[in-house]
């Protein structure tokens, strides 16, 4: 018996994950989008997998790029996570003009305020899988932000998680 898409969308709202904004900048120009489908691969090199759809406006320019940053959002920058995945009708500039930025090796774009870990990576390697293209980023530099709550999410909504900064 195979699993409706419903029934596997159902099942993942209930698999809380860390809530990311992820950027890109280069010569294709400069786009992001948010993410919870993000993980550590490996510590020897340093690598995250990143999955963006493979419809998204932003696939080829993540590609053509070839580097991106994961940035881990902190608990109450939900309506900067919200215009990242595209509501409120923000594209493009609009979205990076709603909080500063900055950068670190590759040139992806780094939030300030709003993140409290940035991973800023080359992309090493591209796998196509059905509707997504998954990315394989070793990671060049890292920010850590201030300590404090992360954002995740968990039953289709936000929800923030750990200590408040002493």
């Amino acid at each position: 018996m195979a699993v409706s898409r419903q029934e596997f969308r159902e099942a993942m709202s209930r698999l809380g994950a860390a809530v990311n904004v992820v950027t890109t900048d280069g010569a294709a120009g400069r786009t992001g989008f948010t993410a919870s489908a993000v993980c550590s691969v490996t510590d020897d090199p340093p690598t995250l997998l990143v999955c963006v759809n493979r419809s998204s406006k932003g696939n080829a320019l993540f590609k053509a790029n070839g580097v991106l940053c994961v940035n881990t959002m902190a608990s109450g920058f939900g309506d900067l996570s919200d215009a990242f995945a595209g509501k409120g009708g923000l594209e493009g500039e609009g979205r990076f003009a709603l909080t500063q930025w900055s950068t670190l090796a590759t040139g992806a774009p780094v939030l300030h305020e709003a993140a409290i870990v940035s991973f800023d990576c080359r992309i090493a390697e591209v796998l196509e899988k059905g509707t997504h293209s998954v990315l394989f980023a070793e990671v060049e530099a890292i920010r850590c932000g201030k300590t404090g709550r992360a954002l995740i999410y968990y039953g289709r909504g936000y929800h923030p998680i750990g200590q408040d900064a002493a």
